[in-house]
């Protein structure tokens, strides 16, 4: 097998906004005293499309309805002020290298919206160099852990799918990659370190993509 293509989640795995997505719900929870359940935000990681609202959630709890204007733009505020301090994770600047140096293809395949993902690259000085970007874009039957948005990419850098290899976060994002028949890397956060990537179908889990280096990750596969 020769790999062609790396195909990145984005939250969680090349920054941590995930950390910052919970710390801005934990904070109107809070606010409003009453505690963000864990269990029930776990199953909101990686996708757009899930069971459980928070928000009527934390409404059930108050008993009473919202301002929901003013609540999110308070917790938007403390989310970016807390992802601005955010840098790559451990391990993806050398895995965007040996993209360029074995000229292999990336892409990005997110469950959250093209803005969003664009204004972080750019913050990073990373926008430029991308195959193509892969995103939800608020629309549930494109977000993880439906296999869409991997076979979207598959089909847009024009490699089949044992030819790529997924890095994701999330079980969700596990779920999707294998469904659409993708290797999948996964690097827990603080935010899913508990979540079960192996159980989910992940075919390695690291802690931290600092300690698989890419020339090893590839050489596993031209010695297969």
């Amino acid at each position: 097998m020769q790999v062609r293509a790396f195909l990145f989640d984005f939250d969680g795995l090349i920054i941590d906004t995930e950390l910052a997505s919970r710390a801005g719900w934990e904070l109107l929870y809070n606010q409003h005293g009453h505690e963000l359940p864990g269990d029930l935000w776990a199953t909101l990681v990686g996708t757009t499309h899930a069971p459980w609202s928070p928000r009527e959630h934390l409404e059930e709890l108050v008993g009473t309805p919202l301002d929901w204007d003013a609540l999110n733009e308070r917790r938007y505020a403390h989310e970016i002020a807390l992802i601005e301090a955010e840098e790559l994770r451990p391990g993806i600047a050398d895995y965007f290298a040996a993209v360029r140096r074995h000229r292999l293809k990336r892409a990005i395949v997110s469950s959250s919206n093209r803005r969003w993902v664009h204004m972080h690259l750019q913050r990073l000085e990373e926008s430029v160099g991308w195959d193509a970007i892969c995103t939800a874009d608020g629309d549930p039957t494109r977000a993880k852990p439906a296999p869409v948005l991997y076979l979207e990419a598959l089909t847009l850098l024009e490699v089949d799918a044992n030819e790529a290899v997924a890095f994701e976060d999330s079980p969700n994002g596990v779920l999707a990659a294998k469904a659409a028949g993708v290797f999948c890397v996964a690097i827990p956060n603080e935010v899913t370190r508990e979540l079960g990537l192996e159980e989910a179908g992940a075919d390695i889990v690291l802690d931290s993509l600092a300690d698989l280096p890419p020339g090893k990750l590839l050489r596993r596969f031209q010695e297969a």
